[in-house]
């Protein structure tokens, strides 16, 4: 797909600019290293809960690294928010934000931008940005992610503001953010960590600049968002001109709404295709609310793996603008939630289910080739509290992995996280390094996975107990609908969440927040993967 024939000196032909797909990439992933490397909590340096990426000076999406998909989608709009409400950044400037109705995705992902200066040009030859989820960032519950009615609860909202300006750090806005979370020394590092992700960031194009000149490089940029948007007008030429309809619906959203329905409707015409989420629930009391930024991104993750596999090549890491697909969202619903609404669960769990529909409404045009669905939840908990050991307030945030959906390629992994989730299992030594726990079980669900010709992943059972008084948080899906299986597959095995006290089990609800007593333990069992195929063809 790459155009070899000449285009001017000072733009790449196809061989340099395949080199400058590979350049950007790396320069995303070693942000990301340095990212983790630096960070202080185990959600961050453990799970790996964090993005990075390169945008060209119009805020395009040049490179994304290899890293949490539903904050990688999203980003584009980050940056989008920042340079219209702030304009083009100068050089030592750092904006900070969360904002979900400003290209954020739920309050404990914090962004930050900064551009890449040329000290021979005046304007920004690019941005870097970085995102990390924060295990607290205020709120009425620790971790951040309560059962909450309006985002107001949920923490501390960021609009587009200035950390650093001429690379002086803006103190009011530094000290009114660590003044509002419970652990104040961790947040400070984790932000630290990514101000030191930039910087490499920054380093690393301006080393491309010196080698290969800043006029081919920048027309590197525009050149590889452009090639991303062919591909993807070839891999949407496979789809057959049509309408494609699917449902699927939120078990609740903990405050007593149930089966929540998201439907989605393709349709694949001479111009592109439009993705219409008309006839969705309208947005509901809890946190289930995704915001526009967190569709976008399941979108633009779902479409990305349609057209990769249907042309067996992957697209620059940047994705490109997707501009033959269009989005179509009701106001103040459940995928376009507008303020008040909570969204806490919208980035995690919300996101799954915009994926799970979205992959069955193309299973409808591609219907061997698309997967049974994987398990459909992050499985969220939050555990907060005073550490016995120190005196210290402790903040604890974890996704746990679950079932991936079996495929026409074979059978589903077991216990990984999947699709809008990109992130680990956090080892047991770090947390039981790092917070008064410990973990009693840590094992695979078998055959919880959906049977078939190819077998669903098994979902995970892990078993915290608490040494000492906490207060938990619980935010997980299909714990009453199972992921479904595929042409012939049976279904996966849904998800329980169960309480442990003195030795006797109680169940838990799929959202929610209490306290929890020393000794309890909090026993998450996740969901497994449908199966793919009819097991009789075995």
């Amino acid at each position: 797909m790459l155009d070899s024939r000449p285009t001017g000196r000072e733009e790449p032909d196809a061989i340099a600019l395949e080199i400058f797909r590979h350049l950007f990439t790396a320069l995303t992933e070693e942000m990301g290293a340095a990212l983790r490397r630096a960070s202080f909590s185990p959600n961050i340096k453990e799970r790996r809960d964090y993005s990075c990426a390169l945008f060209s000076a119009t805020g395009a999406p040049v490179a994304l690294g290899d890293h949490m998909p539903v904050h990688l989608g999203a980003m584009p709009l980050s940056v989008e928010s920042a340079l219209s409400e702030l304009g083009p950044l100068d050089a030592g400037d750092v904006v900070c934000l969360n904002d979900p109705f400003r290209g954020g995705t739920h309050l404990p992902d914090i962004t930050l931008i900064s551009p890449v200066h040329d000290p021979n040009r005046s304007t920004p030859l690019a941005y870097v940005a970085s995102r990390a989820h924060h295990s607290d960032v205020g709120g009425m519950s620790p971790g951040s992610m309560p059962l909450a009615q309006e985002i107001y609860q949920e923490g501390l909202r960021i609009p587009p503001v200035y950390l650093y300006r001429g690379g002086v750090r803006e103190e009011g806005v530094w000290n009114l953010i660590l003044a509002n979370v419970r652990t104040p020394t961790e947040r400070s590092g984790d932000l630290d960590a990514q101000l030191a992700a930039l910087h490499v960031g920054a380093s690393r194009l301006l080393e491309i600049v010196k080698r290969r000149g800043d006029t081919a490089t920048t027309a590197a940029m525009d050149l590889l968002v452009e090639y991303a948007d062919r591909l993807v007008e070839a891999g949407l030429a496979h789809i057959e001109r049509g309408e494609y309809e699917a449902e699927d619906f939120m078990d609740d959203d903990g405050f007593g709404t149930v089966d929540i329905p998201i439907r989605v409707k393709l349709v694949r015409h001479r111009d592109g295709l439009d993705v219409d989420f008309t006839g969705s629930s309208p947005q509901v009391k809890g946190g289930i609310n995704a915001v526009r930024a967190i569709t976008h991104s399941a979108t633009r993750y779902t479409v990305r793996c349609v057209v990769e596999a249907l042309l067996g090549e992957s697209l620059p890491a940047g994705g490109g603008s997707m501009s033959m697909v269009r989005l179509i969202l009701p106001e103040n619903s459940v995928v376009n939630a507008s303020l008040p609404a909570s969204v806490a669960a919208g980035n995690v769990e919300t996101s799954q289910r915009i994926t799970d529909v979205l992959f069955q409404a193309f299973a409808r045009a591609l219907p061997d080739l698309m997967p049974a669905l994987s398990q459909g939840t992050m499985n969220n908990m939050t555990i907060g509290g005073v550490d016995p050991r120190n005196g210290a307030n402790f903040a604890y945030y974890e996704t746990v992995g679950g079932g991936m959906g079996a495929g026409p390629a074979g059978h589903g992994l077991s216990g990984v996280h999947t699709h809008m989730s990109n992130s680990l299992n956090t080892p047991i030594e770090a947390l039981e390094h790092a917070y008064p726990f410990r973990i009693t079980r840590y094992s695979l669900r078998r055959k919880s996975g959906g049977a078939g010709f190819y077998q669903g992943g098994d979902g995970l059972r892990r078993d915290v107990q608490l040494l000492c008084e906490a207060t938990v948080t619980l935010l997980s899906e299909r714990r009453s609908r199972r992921p479904s299986g595929a042409r012939g597959g049976h279904d996966g095995s849904p998800g329980r969440n169960v309480l442990i006290r003195k030795g006797s089990e109680e169940p838990l609800p799929a959202k929610v927040t209490f306290f929890a007593q020393l000794g309890d333990v909090v026993s998450i069992r996740s969901p497994g993967g449908g199966g793919w195929g009819s097991a009789e063809d075995c």
